[in-house]
């Protein structure tokens, strides 16, 4: 028995699901998100309630379950909500400004390093040392948090870098020469 996909996903009332042959749509304030439909898995609507149940009791249904249940619930909170990831940059000179919808980073390298945003997300910069990344998918937030990221991930001494806002870093002690 799956403990997260026996919990029926609540929707809204600004929110219209449609149950389709092979997909789910889901439409919301701030847009419209398709999810997949597994087969071995039966989608019932019932009033404000999106109830998720397994034809059989099969392993890779069970694990479906789970999982189907979760993205129908993140699309529902990303039409209604949206999705923030939040990053800073920590350096002596590095910092990053919006050109447009583009992010450009001067972090250390020979030339500013650009990144343009995907369909559907967008980039805010609060300072130049702080930016966030927004969107209604949660996946392609995070996916795209990360990405910038990877650009120049904290380093463990002098703990220099891009990372998400709250994130622990834990620094080294300095190599010592052989004596």
């Amino acid at each position: 028995m799956s403990r997260i996909g026996k919990l029926p996903v609540s929707i809204p009332k600004s929110v219209k699901v449609e149950i389709k042959e092979d997909h789910i749509v889901i439409n919301g304030p701030k847009g419209k998100l398709e999810s997949p439909k597994f087969d071995s898995l039966d989608y019932k609507l019932e009033e404000d309630k999106l109830i998720v149940s397994p034809k059989d009791e099969e392993r890779q249904t069970r694990a479906l379950w789970g999982l189907s249940r979760s993205l129908l619930n993140n699309a529902v909170i990303g039409v209604t909500q949206g999705y923030v990831k939040e990053l800073e940059i920590v350096g002596a000179g590095y910092r990053v400004q919006l050109q447009g919808k583009k992010l450009v980073f001067n972090i250390g390298y020979s030339h500013p390093v650009e990144v343009e945003p995907p369909e559907g997300i967008t980039f805010a910069v609060e300072n130049p040392a702080k930016f966030s990344v927004s969107g209604i998918d949660k996946q392609k937030v995070g996916q795209v948090a990360a990405n910038i990221r990877a650009i120049r991930p904290p380093e463990p001494y002098k703990l220099k870098g891009i990372r998400y806002k709250g994130e622990r870093i834990i620094q080294k002690e300095r190599k010592l020469g052989a004596k």
